[in-house]
């Protein structure tokens, strides 16, 4: 295609230099544009292919930068970003060292506010015009715009509560296409899909009970109408709410087809949107597939098995649970809280509660995870997915802080599977019964063994495993960098030297181990995909402090900075946690 208006936008000021006329082929141009780099470079497709229309309209009738536009989690943004003075490193989207794959505050000025995780652009919003309306800024816009699987977290009502009793101006645009990762869930959703464009939901809306002057709902892709709505909006003070009706993945047939598996498709073709077939090998399976296929396996003969996830069946592979057995599995939307606390409810009657939940949305959930279900000592099972790097995603995604902050909660058990093989075994364990609750942490991406199905085997708790002896330098894993060590120590050739350890817990210590070892070696070196402060490593230096063992002890784990976006490979090499690096920290020692 050829971009007749597109090559002449840098900045919002030469979009809005335009006719409103040219808006329209604006936007078959930018949708384009979207689809070729996505195409070749992969990233989140769907939702920014869906907000076309709605982020020209938003440049065009606000004066950004000025005005202030917050987009809640930024997986739509891409269009954004294009037009605000990076599409010509728009390719760099997600790669080491370019752009990142959300709005970033220091990346651009029209970047108001950095987001990643969801439900936070009201409360931001809201933030900013009241501050506005202290500095005496009485006109400056405010808008925040939230999807409707954000808006039903428990963080986005916060914000609309105080909202409705604040004068500043705020505009909130309800981006409503039934879908956030996996299609929308709960009474809410149900709510909104009953509205028809043009026709409130109901005479009194929720909304406007709760003091906002509510339009809609619109066609999110009909520019004259969302022109003119904006303008009308921008002449009302206060807080004002624009329902907006929009199709994820508009503009690609492929992507409005499946929606769940063109929000992030990998690499496809532009012109027909089909995925580019991967390389025809056979590969070990997904730790979030072990999870899923083995609680499947355990319910068949474990009647008690609950499966719970906040708004990830897919992501986590709890689908497979929610297919086979649907009266035992939950997806309670958006709400990382309301999770876990429901996993502790049920656990008081006798269930055996798996919760599913990334690392960096636990994050969310902290204050549940001690109040409601470690101080009750309840027996819910975390399963946590995404934990370490996750790679592209960036800082916002990262699962490196869940060891350190969990280790630090009491009656907490925290377990680490070398490979896939021992995370379905610690499954097998957790539902065998267990006295405490129980977090299992695992990585995004693929293990390492083809044959992993293999009898259950249930894990002694708090017990470690020697892989092999040495008589100088002892390296003790915990996770599953036990493969960048094993490959470390086969590259020096210093088997007899180097003793190699799983220790697979890091709460309870196997302490009966760990003494036979501080007695034994010289030279510790923990490693772990965690934060090094208060991590793994941290546990071994406070055992050896307590118990006075006076002993050399390198920590390897992720610094004490925010990690940005690249590939895994790239930030455990960043880390100095990929097998080179730990080869070399090794040699020093040696």
């Amino acid at each position: 295609m050829e971009y007749q208006f597109l090559n002449s936008i840098e900045f919002p000021s030469d979009l809005r230099k335009l006719p409103e006329k040219t808006l329209p082929q604006v936007a078959k141009e930018l949708r384009h544009y979207i689809i070729q780099i996505v195409a070749a470079k992969e990233g989140h497709l769907g939702a920014s292919l869906g907000v076309v229309e709605l982020t020209l309209a938003l440049h065009y009738i606000f004066n950004t930068p000025k005005d202030l536009l917050v987009w809640d989690v930024g997986h739509q943004a891409y269009g954004h970003k294009i037009i605000t003075g990076r599409k010509n490193n728009f390719e760099t989207n997600r790669q080491l060292n370019g752009l990142s794959g959300f709005p970033k505050r220091k990346e651009s000025e029209y970047d108001s506010f950095g987001v990643g995780h969801s439900s936070t652009s009201i409360s931001a919003a809201l933030g900013m015009a009241i501050a506005s309306q202290l500095k005496g800024e009485v006109n400056k816009q405010h808008i925040a715009v939230i999807g409707d699987a954000s808006i039903a977290s428990g963080m986005a009502f916060e914000g609309l509560n105080h909202a409705g009793v604040n004068t500043a101006n705020l505009l909130v645009i309800l981006n409503d296409n039934a879908i956030g990762i996996d299609p929308s869930v709960g009474a809410l959703k149900n709510y909104f899909t009953k509205a028809k464009i043009g026709k409130k939901p109901n005479q009194d809306t929720i909304i406007e009970a709760l003091n906002f002057t509510y339009f809609g709902p619109i066609d999110g892709h009909d520019l004259p109408t969302l022109l003119r709505t904006l303008k009308s909006l921008q002449k009302i003070k206060g807080p004002k709410f624009l329902h907006v009706i929009t199709r994820k993945g508009k503009g690609l047939q492929k992507a409005e087809e499946n929606q769940v598996t063109y929000h992030a498709p990998g690499k496809f073709s532009p012109d027909t949107g089909e995925l580019l077939p991967k390389p025809n090998k056979q590969s070990p399976i997904k730790y979030q597939d072990v999870f899923g296929y083995t609680l499947v396996e355990l319910a068949k003969t474990n009647k008690k098995i609950i499966g719970i996830t906040p708004a990830m069946p897919t992501g986590s592979s709890l689908k497979y649970f929610m297919e086979a057995y649907p009266e035992r599995a939950f997806d309670v939307g958006i709400a990382e809280q309301h999770a876990v606390t429901l996993a502790a409810g049920m656990a008081t009657q006798g269930f055996v509660v798996f919760c599913t939940i990334y690392s960096t949305f636990l994050q969310r959930a902290y204050d549940q995870l001690i109040h409601d279900v470690a101080l009750q000592n309840l027996p819910v099972v975390f399963c946590i997915d995404r934990a370490g790097l996750v790679g592209e995603d960036g800082a916002t995604h990262h699962g490196v802080f869940d060891i350190a902050f969990l280790r630090a909660i009491p009656n907490l058990i925290i377990a680490a599977p070398a490979n896939e093989i021992e995370l379905r075994q610690l499954l097998y364990t957790a539902q065998l019964g267990i006295s405490k609750p129980l977090a299992i942490r695992y990585p995004r991406g693929i293990g390492e063994f083809l044959n992993w199905q293999v009898s259950f085997e249930a894990l002694p708790i708090g017990k470690a495993q020697c892989i092999q002896k040495g008589n100088k330098i002892a390296v003790l894993v915990f996770g599953v960098l036990l493969k960048n060590a094993k490959k470390a120590i086969q590259n020096l050739k210093s088997e007899t030297t180097i003793g190699l350890y799983n220790m697979r817990f890091v709460k309870p210590l196997d302490e009966q181990l760990l003494h036979s070892i501080c007695q034994r070696y010289s030279t510790l070196v923990t490693i772990e995909d965690g934060v090094k402060k208060g991590g793994f490593g941290s546990a071994i230096l406070e055992f050896a402090q307590l118990h006075q063992y006076y002993i050399k002890i390198k920590i390897l784990g992720i610094p004490d900075q925010f990690i940005e976006h690249g590939s895994i490979d790239e930030l455990q090499e960043i880390s100095n946690i990929d097998v080179k690096s730990i080869e070399e920290e090794l040699k020093t020692e040696l």
